[in-house]
């Protein structure tokens, strides 16, 4: 029977009348058995030991464990059912980083909440994403989870998909819990490594690595998940500087917040703590609610209550958070019996939306001659060569437990369906995987190439190479990828390289070789589709870096939001290595901040991706030259297609305060709009800036826009030249 009370009475109601091992039993989150429920997890959850279960996907298993919940548990508490839903159900959309690439706030909408419904027919009903860390390192792994490495875009793209997941109303049967993960700090860890320590000065944690949390946050996302990670010294788990004073005191978060795997029992591994009780002990005081995995709450919090080490208040108010969601979840309304028809999974309408999603994902980086769009009148045979051509797995990427690739529609698929019956396709592997050393597929490849007027190769990373705890400490292509580009170049055939990939690559040494470079990542279930609309020009590419992509690994962490030094690089004045005499005198005049071997550019700076037109701005101008703290200024550029198409031009804006308590970075994203306009057309593109948008950090902690100078540029990347200036008096 459902309650007409409001649901704080009917928590309190609860918190009354439930012992104390009953209320740890809400805060416990266990592993699920894939597919049938075992004795003792039918007895716990029977007598209120467990609030949570994940990774149990089964739809007749859940709704026999929320049938036991509710009817043989004594106080019918529904259980929280968890999964890592991160890009796609089992219609699987681009990764995240990917989704990152279209600056679409509507399209990572979408696609989260595609993703809601698809699980929540089978019962699920808690997401673990999103992921808004801020990956700076492309070495690390589970960059490819992340929205980039910039806090503003990060932050608009973690709120659109909070909405995606929990929808219009938490409480509806097709809306899912989202989590905002992992608080906070990860995406710094050292040297790219998971799991590795991250030390993070307090500026730099409020600048850059929590606006988009706040924003996840703002936007009512249910739970917070704490980070693998120590930050400054103190393990994410067990710190109360995030969970408390930044999290709740100074958010007013009012969720709960849940432990990675085991990352309870894992804090006396660190060396925080001596063994599973103190572990416990400093979680749970810290401000944790729930622990995922291990069982430390459960076999600890009781007798640490009794001993009068916690008090019972603190455990009510973990209980509480914990009611709270599952009230909000529409969980105590019988929601369970009332989810999705199982046929919205991978319905025809959600695979023509990972294809939109693919097709706005994809960025173009290299187009010489406009080889693209490929002209099929102008070829009689094109070389379709790659250990990712026609692979229906690895196109899915990182971190998709329910993703079928029998919904997959691979490359090779897709551009055998896009040309004419009069061109021929000749496809030869190359390799095993992407990883492989040997040439055994070589000859077979070089004579598909030979054999055709133009190329396209499919490389990159198979999806196992990204993801959690797949660091790699050298990003170029793998294997013998760059023996093979160079070969196939060899060959003088027009050549196009399709990318797929969990994270930015070194391509510094193969890009010389090819004609044209189309960034995939990993593009999920309808990549050939995507990929065949772009090379063929049924759609014109769109996206922009999130994420900046370095010449050569040693370059890392490169990044377009950095500090100006005291000797900034000037790339047209750099030495190189090869430049330096033999017996060279050591002396640094005049000498920059830069590599020797590298110098101090990117590869493709952050905001950058052609387009199959072209773009001009001009007239960059703001509506007045200063104005007063608390006021608005709009900045304005006029933006022209200059080329014979249609196109879509994401256009960014950023600003630089020139001198502040504090350095600050030599430019920041603050805004942007995707623009499209016929070929010929102009329109003039504005942003409004309130002073607030200008606040930072400064030394006493304090979130401050300071007077002074500031610069405004408009322009298609990181690197746009056009310039305003205006003052804040």
């Amino acid at each position: 029977m459902e309650h007409t009370s409001s649901p704080d009475t009917q928590i309190r109601d609860l918190l009354q009348r439930m012992t104390l091992p009953e209320k740890i039993g809400q805060l416990q989150l266990v592993n699920g058995a894939g597919g049938t429920i075992p004795d003792d997890l039918r007895a716990a959850v029977a007598s209120g030991s467990v609030g949570a279960v994940l990774n149990e996907v089964n739809p007749a298993v859940v709704h026999e464990l929320q049938s036991i919940a509710v009817h043989d548990s004594r106080h019918g508490i529904p259980l929280l059912i968890g999964r890592d839903v991160i890009h796609g159900f089992a219609t699987v959309f681009p990764i995240p980083l990917g989704q990152a690439a279209s600056w679409n706030p509507e399209i990572v909408r979408r696609g989260a909440r595609i993703a809601a419904r698809e699980a929540a027919a089978t019962g699920i009903n808690w997401t673990f994403a999103p992921m808004v860390d801020i990956g700076r390192d492309p070495r690390w792994g589970r960059i490819a989870e992340t929205l980039g490495e910039d806090p503003y875009l990060s932050g608009v793209l973690a709120a659109a998909m909070v909405r995606g997941f929990q929808g219009d109303d938490l409480s509806q049967p097709s809306s899912l819990a989202a989590c905002a993960k992992h608080f906070a700090g990860y995406g710094a860890s050292e040297s790219g490594r998971d799991y590795n320590t991250t030390n993070i000065p307090e500026i730099d944690l409020r600048d850059i690595h929590l606006p988009s949390f706040k924003a996840a946050c703002d936007a009512g996302v249910a739970t917070f998940m704490t980070s693998f990670s120590d930050l400054n010294g103190i393990p994410a788990t067990a710190n109360d500087f995030l969970l408390k004073k930044i999290l709740r005191e100074e958010w007013g978060f009012d969720g709960f917040v849940v432990s990675d795997w085991e990352s309870v029992s894992q804090l006396s591994i660190h060396g925080l703590t001596p063994d599973d009780r103190e572990s416990a002990f400093e979680a749970a005081q810290a401000g944790l609610d729930m622990e995922m995995a291990s069982t430390t709450f459960a076999a600890h919090l009781a007798s640490l209550v009794e001993e009068g080490r916690i008090p019972a208040q603190r455990i009510d108010a973990m209980v509480e958070n914990v009611l709270r969601i599952k009230f909000r979840l529409g969980l105590f309304s019988h929601r369970h019996e009332h989810t999705e028809d199982l046929s919205v999974i991978a319905h025809p309408d959600h695979l023509s939306a990972a294809k939109d999603a693919a097709v706005e994902s994809m960025v173009l980086l290299k187009n010489d001659n406009n080889l693209l769009p490929l002209a099929t009148t102008e070829r009689t045979s094109i070389a379709v060569i790659g250990p990712l051509a026609d692979d229906p797995y690895e196109q899915l990427g990182t971190w998709i437990f329910d993703g079928d690739e029998r919904h997959s529609v691979t490359p090779l698929q897709s551009i055998r369906q896009a040309v004419p019956e009069d061109v021929t396709i000749h496809h030869a592997r190359a390799m095993a995987t992407t990883r492989s050393r040997d040439r055994e597929g070589f000859d077979e490849a070089l004579r598909c190439a030979a054999d055709s007027d133009a190329v396209i190769l499919f490389l990159g990373e198979e999806s196992i190479l990204s993801g959690e705890a797949h660091c790699r400490a050298d990003i170029r292509l793998p294997g013998n990828q760059e023996e093979l580009i160079r070969e196939i170049a060899a060959i003088g055939k027009p050549v196009v390289l399709v990318i797929m990939a969990g994270r930015p690559l070194a391509l510094e040494d193969v890009i010389g070789s090819v004609d044209a470079l189309l960034y995939a990542w990993h593009p999920g279930s309808m990549a050939g589709p995507a990929i065949a609309d772009l090379l063929f020009g049924a759609a014109a590419p769109s996206g922009k870096l999130p994420v900046t992509f370095p010449r050569v690994t040693g370059q890392i962490p490169i990044y377009y939001a950095h500090k100006n030094t005291g000797k900034p690089a000037i790339p047209s004045e750099v030495m190189h290595i090869d430049d330096i005499p033999p017996r060279a005198p050591q002396v640094s005049f005049g000498l920059t901040s830069f590599h020797l071997d590298a110098g101090a550019s990117p590869l493709f700076p952050f905001g950058f991706g052609l387009s199959y037109t072209t773009f001009r701005y001009d007239n960059i101008r703001t509506d007045t030259p200063e104005i007063q703290l608390g006021d608005r200024i709009v900045v304005t550029a006029d933006l022209t297609n200059t080329g014979d198409r249609e196109g879509t031009e994401i256009v960014q804006l950023y600003v630089r305060d020139l001198v502040g308590s504090v350095t600050r970075p030599v430019r920041e994203l603050k805004a942007f709009k995707r623009v499209l306009l016929q070929p010929g057309e102009m329109q003039s593109v504005s942003f409004e800036l309130h002073t607030d948008d200008l606040a930072f950090t400064n030394r006493h902690m304090q979130r401050v826009t300071e007077p002074g100078e500031f610069y405004a540029w408009i322009g298609g990347s990181s690197e746009t030249e056009l310039k305003a200036r205006f003052m804040v008096r």
